[in-house]
């Protein structure tokens, strides 16, 4: 401690100011190195030793404290199981917002989520966070995932691309300043819960690359995140919080000069658990060296003795910290007065959470995640969507069908509409009983299901989000932060059987943060619905399809397989090993992409622009131009999505099938259209591991068009030179 006090005495002398009477940091006419530089001048030992925490803030020079909020699905001030939660605007899961293919709408959920945090951040008696973690920009790459639901989905190309949006939405538009800094989680190949402090996720330099710091690549590189979260695990033996590649590739190649924080607890674990060092302090120097700039852990004590000791300098201090501090200039933490920047809210403005817009995004998002998996027709018509005339009782059945229940980063709503509170606003004022039990116990959704004439029954898994015991979860298809997945089987589906005898016109609303091996559902069942927890309109979202106010539109992000032997091994990092609908050889459920609407999409014809293409120009952009028609009677969207593949290539590793555009349509009634979608020449490329750099292969390229990944009707083609 010597040390500290040392150098906290000698920084008790005057500051010096500027001709401005500002110091150099303050000076908004200086560029970022020198305001940077003079900061780190101006601060003590124990000021640096202080902002390798969450907080910002250095009271003594007049920068404010800003720290971390949660923001997956909406702002996370305190969340389900604290007490001090504060209302804000919860959308579904992040699994569900996957699930839209709407870029545009995750932006717009990103905007207001980060109006939210300014909101809050201006207000008296909470703590002032600019710092947001959110987007999670890791892969899905198995169902048994316990934080599935944190993820996009599978696939790297869409979810780079829903984290782009989201960041961009977040961070604001502004050359200079941010709104909120976003913070990806979690870097990287952090997919299984189970051992997740000790284990090591193996696979080579190209799937790095290709599929797992894709979306992170992305999110840097395009959508201008500075900041993000190491994860628990090692890759390749090498705990993520200390590994080189964040100065071999993260740092140089992807210009990434802002925050890089441990997951809470990863300093301790490199000596509880990874038993990468023999010491607290030493692993309190090992992540300083390695630039990480904050500690989600009790740092001080050892960050402070490996000072003392040696094992880390000054000097090493200063460079990890100099992100930290770009991220401070960037919200206008630096800045002489703050309530003069961009992005600054009042503190007495109307709230965001209170306001229309905040509901209806929440409603639209909530509407544009419900998946339409099966519907098929009985006698002629479908149950879906719902025909009001002659029905009399509806019966709704489901344990938690007058709940919304929040998952552990889901937030405060102020308000939340249940199913079961939906169902009756909506159909009793048409005289239509709506008849609700919890379960089949006595037989009573039986009984129920034979007076009604439609049934619907939500089933699923249960998020746990206000328990704060992360290992319970007590039903073995269901999983959470910290506990993995061990069955992929829906456990209602006996009941769902029970339900059917009595009543064959019986829906199953899947709501889950996960994919179910529901093969008995598909194959008797008239149709199925899946959507997901958390959202604040969960109840109104879910009836607007229900009645046809909105055409299903969302999509799958996942391969849904038939049965979990079809998966491999949980710790198999290697996808090539048939995992993701790029290597599976299977048969899946349901596939990649898919998802159903109310009315009939025809895929007429497509045509490329350029036939031959440079491999040496990755700028060039073509564009395929797809004739759609709606042949049906009901207006809706359609996801248009574009996968290539290689028919030349004698490289065994590319995938059989890769996304590699998509873009979502609306289109009227009887009515065709023809809608261009752009292709990036960058985007064809692989990753060569004889010179670690992205390359372009020559040969043929095939675009194969269509609603999913199994159904692909049109192909173009171009060749590479």
């Amino acid at each position: 401690m010597q040390k500290v006090i040392i150098s906290c005495l000698l920084a008790l002398n005057f500051f010096a100011l500027d001709a401005k009477g500002l110091e150099i940091f303050q000076d908004t006419t200086r560029s970022d190195d020198e305001r940077i530089e003079n900061l780190l001048s101006l601060l003590t030992l124990e000021e640096k030793i202080d902002l390798f925490s969450t907080n910002l803030g250095v009271p003594r020079l007049g920068i404010p404290d800003c720290g971390h909020f949660e923001g997956l699905h909406g702002l996370q001030i305190g969340g389900p199981a604290n007490t001090y939660s504060q209302p804000t605007t919860i959308h579904p899961q992040a699994y569900g917002l996957g699930e839209t293919w709407d870029i545009d709408l995750v932006e717009r959920i990103g905007k207001l989520t980060a109006d939210e945090m300014r909101w809050y951040f201006s207000q008296d008696t909470l703590p002032h966070n600019l710092v947001m973690r959110a987007p999670n920009a890791d892969l899905a790459r198995d169902p048994r995932w316990g934080r599935t639901e944190e993820s996009f989905g599978e696939d790297p190309f869409l979810t780079a691309a829903m984290t782009v949006a989201k960041v961009k939405g977040m961070q604001g538009d502004n050359p200079r300043y941010w709104k909120v800094a976003s913070l990806m989680k979690h870097f990287l190949a952090n997919s299984n819960e189970f051992g997740r402090d000790s284990t090591s996720s193996n696979f080579s330099e190209r799937l790095f690359h290709e599929y797992y710091s894709y979306p992170f690549m992305k999110g840097i590189t395009e959508g201008g995140s500075r900041a993000f979260m190491a994860a628990y695990n090692g890759w390749n033996g090498i705990p993520m919080a200390v590994h080189p590649v964040l100065d071999e590739v993260v740092r140089p190649q992807w210009d990434m000069d802002g925050i890089i924080c441990t997951d809470g607890g990863a300093m301790t674990m490199l000596f509880t658990s990874h038993h990468y060092v023999d010491s607290l302090p030493e692993a309190a120097a090992q992540v300083v060296k390695a630039g990480l700039g904050q500690f989600l852990d009790r740092y001080k004590e050892p960050l402070t003795t490996a000072v003392n000791s040696g094992l880390v300098t000054e000097k090493d201090l200063d460079k990890a910290l100099r992100g930290n501090l770009k991220v401070a200039l960037r919200l206008g933490l630096l800045d002489p007065d703050i309530t003069k920047t961009p992005y600054y809210v009042s503190k007495n403005s109307p709230a965001p959470w209170r306001q229309d817009y905040a509901k209806s995004l929440a409603r639209e998002a909530t509407a544009k995640s419900v998946v339409l998996l099966k519907n098929a027709p009985i006698n002629g018509n479908t149950l879906l969507p719902l025909k009001t005339e002659g029905i009399k009782k509806i019966a709704l059945v489901g344990e938690h069908i007058n709940e919304v229940i929040q998952d552990w980063y889901g937030g405060n709503p102020d308000y939340s509409v249940t199913i079961l509170e939906a169902f009756k606003q909506t159909f009793n004022p048409l005289g239509i009983e709506v008849l609700s039990v919890p379960d089949n116990r006595m037989s009573e959704a039986e009984r129920i299901a034979k007076e009604a004439d439609i049934v619907f029954v939500v089933a699923g898994n249960h998020p746990y989000g206000t328990k704060p015991d992360w290992n319970f979860c007590p039903v073995p298809s269901d999983g959470r932060e910290a506990v993995d997945r061990r069955s992929l089987n829906l456990p209602n589906e006996d009941m769902i059987k029970q339900i059917y005898k009595a009543n064959p016109n019986t829906v199953l609303v899947l709501q889950s943060s996960f994919p179910y091996t529901i093969n008995w559902s598909n194959e008797n069942l008239p149709a199925i619905l899946h959507f997901t927890h958390s959202s604040q309109e969960t109840g109104n979202g879910l009836v607007d399809v229900i009645t046809g106010k909105v055409n299903p539109s969302g999509r799958l992000t996942q391969t849904w397989v038939k049965d979990i032997t079809d998966l491999p091994d949980m710790m198999d990092y290697d996808i090539t090993n048939g995992r993701t609908y790029m290597y599976f050889e299977g048969e899946p459920l349901y596939p990649f992409g898919y998802g159903l609407s109310y009315t009939d999409f025809v895929y007429n014809s497509a045509d490329i622009d350029k036939n031959n293409l440079n491999s040496n120009n990755l700028d060039e952009i073509l564009t395929i131009n797809v004739n759609l028609s709606n042949q049906g009677e009901m207006e809706g969207e359609e996801v248009i999505q574009v996968y290539t593949t290689y028919p030349e290539s004698k490289d065994s590793l590319r995938p059989k099938k890769q996304l590699r555009a998509f873009r979502k349509v609306n289109v009227p009634a009887n009515v065709k259209i023809s809608v261009p979608i752009e292709v990036k020449l960058k985007d064809l490329t692989k990753w060569d591991e004889n010179s670690h750099q992205w390359v372009l292969e020559p040969g043929q390229v095939k675009f194969l068009i269509g609603s999913s990944s199994s159904d692909l009707p049109l192909t173009v083609s171009t060749n590479i030179h």
